[in-house]
């Protein structure tokens, strides 16, 4: 049965969901939320919680990324940040958080036109490495040729390619692209790679021997990308498409397991046990981070979108501080609205619907139930 609806004579499309569309439902079986496992593992690093930290300057900084580690999931560093930029990053993001609204994108875009400086992301990787937690580090397609060997030689565990959306088949007229699959093939260390939000271009990047996927497109909370360039991608819908992409991919390579990792639109502890319902294996969590007292961004929240030198459709977006890093993964929850306890929201909702561990929760029912919570 087809799901297209007809727009006009001469187009239609694809009915499409995003999180706020679906809801999980209960099932026959209840569990002890005690009982439930929330843990996932890819490549040799088996995790707590199945949570990555979006590689964005209001989120991550060296001692968060640790921080993220010591509570069991991964902090990503970005590697085109402030942080690989300025020795001491910490009063611009300061002045950041203090910039008028309609100055920020302006001075932003300033502040990130300085150099990358190589032994800085040695610095901060090895930063991270001495605390013993996984080190994930990230640069865009467009960074990758240029700094990938000074990424592996400092050290890092997990190598993260993360745009606006990457695709397997770039065509560039005035550039050598990134072949992904012969880069991939010659590293030694798993890469992560996205974002994509199709069934085709998903299937593309795990061909290439990525460990993950990132589904998604754009920044998440912090991107304008729909205003600016018109272009979405409800995530109920990508993740389920990717979910399908990855079981298809296992039977064409005999067994080859790729990692769906959700990342945007996860704000909140309902979206992350939505995305796991929609086949994601773990979450890429943004705006859910830089609420924390730890974060950055100082209760405020951007990512590379907002300082693009040419064509910013991101913007630096108040999000608050709620709690500390471990309370916002683990609790005590002290608001109803979901930013407290997200773990503990996630083997809830897993307990109350009967399944044992994040694997088997990709099997929950759902239902088409659009919600407007304002």
């Amino acid at each position: 049965m087809s799901n297209e609806i007809e727009i006009g004579r001469g187009k239609r499309g694809r009915r499409a969901y995003t999180f706020d569309d679906i809801a999980v439902v209960p099932s026959r079986r209840t569990r002890t939320p005690s009982d439930v496992s929330t843990s996932w593992q890819i490549d040799a690093y088996h995790q707590e919680i199945p949570v990555l930290a979006a590689p964005m300057d209001s989120v991550m900084s060296p001692a968060t990324a640790i921080e993220l580690g010591r509570l069991g999931g991964i902090g990503v560093l970005d590697l085109e940040g402030l942080w690989t930029r300025y020795e001491d990053p910490a009063p611009l993001l300061e002045e950041i958080s203090t910039i008028p609204s309609g100055d920020a994108t302006r001075r932003m875009q300033e502040l990130y036109a300085a150099p990358i400086v190589p032994d800085l992301i040695t610095q901060r990787i090895r930063e991270i490495r001495e605390a013993g937690v996984p080190v994930a580090g990230a640069l865009s397609p467009q960074r990758t040729q240029e700094l990938w060997r000074t990424v592996v030689g400092a050290g890092v565990d997990l190598f993260v390619i993360r745009g606006t959306t990457v695709s397997a088949e770039h065509v560039s007229s005035s550039a050598e692209p990134l072949n992904l699959k012969r880069f991939i093939y010659e590293l030694d260390v798993p890469v992560i790679v996205g974002g994509a939000s199709t069934y085709t271009a998903a299937l593309h990047l795990m061909r290439t021997g990525a460990a993950g996927v990132l589904v998604g497109f754009g920044g998440g909370a912090a991107q304008t990308t729909r205003i600016t360039l018109g272009i979405h991608a409800p995530m109920a819908t990508s993740v389920a498409d990717v979910a399908a992409a990855r079981r298809d991919y296992m039977d064409e390579s005999g067994g080859r397991y790729v990692h769906v990792i959700a990342d945007g639109s996860v704000g909140r502890s309902g979206d992350l046990v939505k995305a796991i319902a929609c086949g994601a294996d773990a979450v890429m969590l943004g705006a859910a981070l830089a609420r924390a007292v730890e974060a950055p961004g100082r209760g405020w929240h951007w990512g590379s979108e907002a300082h693009h030198p040419d064509l910013p459709r991101g913007e630096r977006v108040r999000v608050g501080t709620v709690g500390t890093m471990e309370e916002i993964l683990f609790g005590p929850g002290g608001r109803a609205d979901g930013t407290l306890n997200i773990i503990g929201a996630l083997r809830k909702a897993m307990a109350t619907t009967g399944f044992s561990d994040v694997k088997e929760f990709q099997r929950v029912e759902v239902v088409v139930s659009p919600y407007d919570p304002r």
